[in-house]
């Protein structure tokens, strides 16, 4: 599997900060292993692993145990990656929100725990309004829920008029020592160990807001240059993740063919065979595990029938999905349900 990656302007910005704290920029550079040539281009990717060493260093170097927390009060989106700079050039915040979920992998493409492939997802649930962070394993690096948050907030508080959206912020890691930091950054309730990293919105008012320079010119050209950067971050990806990507989204059709898939890509039918065998899979093999991962996804949400079930994962009659699903889990969907879906996808 591909080694995540961050934007470089981020980890310039942190090690910048870092250094404005006291710390010294080249043992930064030597604990993380990140080389400073590296950092001159800000769409530039850097491992992921770097940058999660640099936060670490940098929190001991400049003493400073919420360096998370203050990197992301301390700059703007647009200061750090092409993204920010497209939600500008936006006309609205909704249009803004849009643009970084198409291009949230520019940021920072890490591992996410939800079958749409999207890290930020903006849904009600119980009537309200939230933005729910689905990053895998989030408590293995908490400092990037603390930084990412920190940035919204402080995007919130600059909105025309002094809108503010956040009600409440709620994180799955414990309770850190400098918890005081929290409420003087956040200013609203924070709930930790909670079973979510979401942020409650007062309601989706501010989505209409506009932007303050919109420019559709500046937003044009910043988009090409970003269409341009996602094409080059997804040709690093491996050949199942880049199949798997562009049979979600028409899964539920059944016209998920090995060459309209292809096609997608720019390959023959004979080179996507021969790059996914090199990876040790078939196309029916990525096909088949898909379907299996996304039923059991949308079964343990409870919120989807197993008639919706079977219709998401791309079959037209409940019979034939539930001899698939029997085949994968050895019971039915009706008894992996009762079960609490304690199987899961291999």
């Amino acid at each position: 599997m591909r080694e995540s990656t961050i934007a470089a302007g981020f980890a310039r910005a942190l090690m910048d900060l870092a250094v404005e704290k006291g710390a010294s920029r080249q043992d930064l550079a030597e604990r993380s292993k990140i080389d400073l040539e590296e950092l001159d281009d800000p769409d530039n990717r850097i491992a992921f692993a770097k940058y999660i060493a640099l936060m670490r260093a940098g929190q001991e170097l400049a003493g400073d145990p919420a360096l998370a927390l203050h990197f992301g009060g301390a700059f703007d989106i647009a200061e750090l990656s092409i993204v920010g700079l497209i939600g500008q050039a936006a006309e609205t915040a909704a249009d803004a929100l849009e643009q970084l979920d198409r291009y949230t992998n520019l940021v920072a493409d890490v591992e996410v725990d939800d079958p749409s492939g999207k890290r930020l997802v903006l849904t009600r649930i119980g009537g309200q309004l939230w933005l729910i962070d689905r990053r895998k394993n989030p408590n293995d690096f908490p400092e990037m829920t603390e930084s990412s948050f920190a940035r919204m907030a402080r995007g919130s508080a600059r909105l025309p008029g002094g809108t503010r959206f956040i009600r409440e912020v709620h994180v799955t890691h414990a309770a850190p020592s400098y918890r005081a930091e929290y409420d003087r950054i956040f200013q609203v309730p924070v709930f930790f160990e909670s079973d979510k990293n979401a942020l409650l919105l007062t309601d989706d008012s501010w989505l209409r807001i506009k932007s303050q320079n919109p420019s559709r010119y500046v937003f044009g050209l910043l988009s090409k240059r970003a269409e341009a950067l996602l094409e080059s971050l997804q040709s690093s990806a491996s050949t199942r993740a880049r199949v798997e990507s562009l049979l979600i989204p028409i899964l539920h059709t059944g016209n998920t063919n090995m060459d309209a898939i292809a096609a997608k890509m720019a390959l023959s039918r004979q080179t996507l065979l021969r790059k996914l065998k090199a990876e040790g899979a078939t196309f029916e093999k990525v096909l088949d595990q898909l379907r299996h991962k996304l039923a059991l996804h949308y079964l343990s949400e409870k919120k989807v029938s197993m008639t919706e079930t079977a219709y998401l994962v791309g079959f037209s009659e409940q019979a034939a999905f539930s001899r698939a699903f029997k085949r994968w889990t050895g019971a039915s969907p009706r008894e992996m349900r009762k079960r609490g879906l304690s199987h899961s996808a291999n």
